[in-house]
């Protein structure tokens, strides 16, 4: 081959090889043209989606967040300065108190340079140190410290400000400090004046007995205060104080409480002819005989009496248990409590307890009753007066009578009573209905009326020489009805009875059963010889009495359905 065809075809495929090129040249360029349009197309469509919902959203939270990075911040920023700052503060005041005062400091001749607060407190207490005493007949009285709220309050001074280089321990403006420590000196060796007084009974012989006069001691309690504020102002921090007692003359003597006391109040009550119903009043009007209350003394019948049982003596007689009537030791007593709670109020003694009965009592007026049984409602007094009281009973010919024997109460002139009035009658409980073949069929027979319900208004009259002054509610009442009792003959079968006068009578109704309660027995049981007279001359009653007929009620042994505790009719 020649060297022009070499040369030939190698232009040829130089060319043919640029042609190549140029054709992959152009066709990577509509390669890029068109991926760099897809690019253009996709970041359209991506702007387009950012400046939808979900980008505002986006930022929105971003946003907060933010916010809150920078509050936690910033707060962090401030607990991180007051920390530093309180710590500064602590080493200063940790500096102060343990490394001392750099300043010259005395307190009187005392000097505390260099020492922390509780050296300090040590140095005084060193140079002063307690222990004043208070003595009286041998005995002492250890006096409290009255120096540390001193020397606090002169330590807080010194040690948070800018101290002076002198100070003096202050004992003036302790007026209420010193007056507490001789108020509890005086209150461990004051003893009150004893007034003559009644102090016991003597039933072999139906006296009162009377204890003599005492004379009492009171401190002096100006005279302990002025020295002990002495001792405190010379700083005798240790003295030892005598007080002075002052004797005081009581304001009775034996022979004018022989004169002064006297009834203050009395009432009295009429019983039945049921001779086991009157052997418990006697025992129970017995017990209470003498019994001796001293100023403040609470009194409880209950308590005074015991336990109304067979072993004491008490015999079964009439009492309503949940409204039945039975036969129980003990009946009868609450006419005892009935009449000496009558006897309290005319004294001017304060009533914390006091009960009415479940039905109207026929021995007192309905609502100045007082119901007891006993391990339940109780009848009790205090003894608001400044002496000793007596309560005396006597029960003879079916009458009790109770008196309070004390120095008057009440202002001469004044007395006391209670009015009661019926404010609302009650509906009787559904009628008891009896069986009876002696009957003719249809025919009922009242054998027991019904009795009704009632309630009551009981008032308290206080009187000036005879004139009302006061007439104010004293407390309520309440009493239940008794149910009917009527025979009938519903069977259809008539009996004949053997004696025709005695048709419906059969078979012992209730109204039977409780008049053999309330009425057997033709005289009272064995009572009491009389009358108790005192040493002196019997005193004059201050209170009228008063009397019912014969009664028919019965004890109770469960609390009424109400309960009333009156207020002080002395004290408002």
């Amino acid at each position: 081959m020649s060297q022009v065809d070499n040369r030939q075809r190698g232009g040829g495929r130089i060319r043919s090889s640029q042609n190549e090129s140029k054709r992959n040249t152009s066709s990577s360029g509509r390669r890029t043209s068109q991926s760099y349009s897809r690019g253009s197309s996709y970041q359209r469509r991506g702007r387009k989606r950012k400046r939808g919902p979900q980008y505002d959203v986006t930022k929105v939270l971003l946003g907060i967040i933010l916010a809150v990075v920078a509050v936690i911040s910033i707060m962090a920023v401030v607990k991180f300065a007051g920390s530093r700052k309180a710590k500064a503060a602590e080493v200063n005041s940790s500096t102060v108190s343990d490394q001392g005062l750099k300043k010259d400091v005395k307190v009187d001749d005392i000097s505390i340079a260099g020492m922390s607060r509780e050296e300090a407190r040590e140095a005084i207490l060193k140079k002063y140190p307690w222990g004043m005493k208070v003595t009286y007949n041998n005995d002492e009285f250890k006096v409290k410290n009255l120096l540390d709220s001193k020397i606090e309050a002169l330590l807080e001074e010194i040690y948070t400000g800018e101290p002076k280089e002198s100070y003096t321990l202050d004992t003036d403006g302790m007026e209420e400090e010193i007056g507490s420590v001789v108020k509890a000196a005086a209150e461990k060796w004051d003893v009150a004046a004893k007034n003559g007084s009644i102090s016991g009974f003597d039933k072999n012989t139906g006296k009162f007995i009377y204890s003599g006069e005492q004379n009492g001691v009171v401190i002096d309690q100006d005279k302990l205060s002025a020295d002990i504020t002495a001792q405190l102002k010379a700083k005798n921090f240790q003295a030892v104080i005598p007080a002075t007692g002052k004797e005081v003359a009581p304001k009775i003597t034996e022979a004018q409480a022989k004169e002064l006391y006297k009834v203050i109040g009395t009432y009295t009550t009429t019983t039945t002819s049921n001779k086991d119903r009157n052997k418990n009043i006697e025992l129970a009007s017995a017990a209470l005989n003498g019994l001796i209350l001293k100023p403040g003394e609470e009194f409880s019948f209950n308590k005074a009496t015991g336990e109304r049982s067979s072993a004491k003596g008490y015999r079964p007689a009439g009492a309503y248990l949940n409204g039945e009537l039975i036969e129980e030791p003990g009946g009868g007593v609450c006419q005892v409590s009935s009449t000496l709670y009558n006897a309290v109020v005319f004294a001017g003694l304060t009533t914390t307890e006091r009960h009415a009965h479940s039905y109207e009592p026929s021995y007192v007026t309905p609502g100045e009753d007082a119901m007891v049984s006993f391990g339940g409602p109780d009848m009790k007094f205090v003894n608001n007066s400044s002496s000793s009281i007596a309560i005396r009973t006597s029960f003879a010919k079916q009458k009790l009578k109770i008196s309070i024997v004390g120095i008057p109460i009440l202002e001469d002139g004044v007395t006391l009573s209670m009015t009661s009035k019926k404010t609302a009658e009650l509906d009787a409980p559904a009628p008891v209905y009896e069986e009876d073949q002696t009957l003719p069929a249809g025919v009922e027979k009242i054998v027991k009326a019904e009795t009704k319900g009632s309630r009551w208004v009981t008032n308290l009259v206080t009187k000036k020489n005879g004139v009302v002054v006061s007439d104010e509610f004293f407390h309520n009442s309440t009493y239940r009805g008794k149910a009917a009792t009527i025979k009938r003959n519903t069977s259809g079968v008539v009996i004949p009875s053997a004696n025709p006068s005695d048709a419906g009578t059969n078979g012992g109704s209730q109204a039977n059963q409780e008049t053999k309660a309330s009425q057997a027995g033709d005289t009272p049981g064995n009572s009491s010889s009389g009358e108790t007279q005192q040493e002196k001359p019997t005193p004059q009653e201050t209170q009228p009495s008063k009397s019912q007929g014969p009664s028919s009620d019965m004890e109770e042994t469960t609390a009424p359905a109400e309960t009333i505790v009156p207020p002080n009719p002395l004290n408002g």
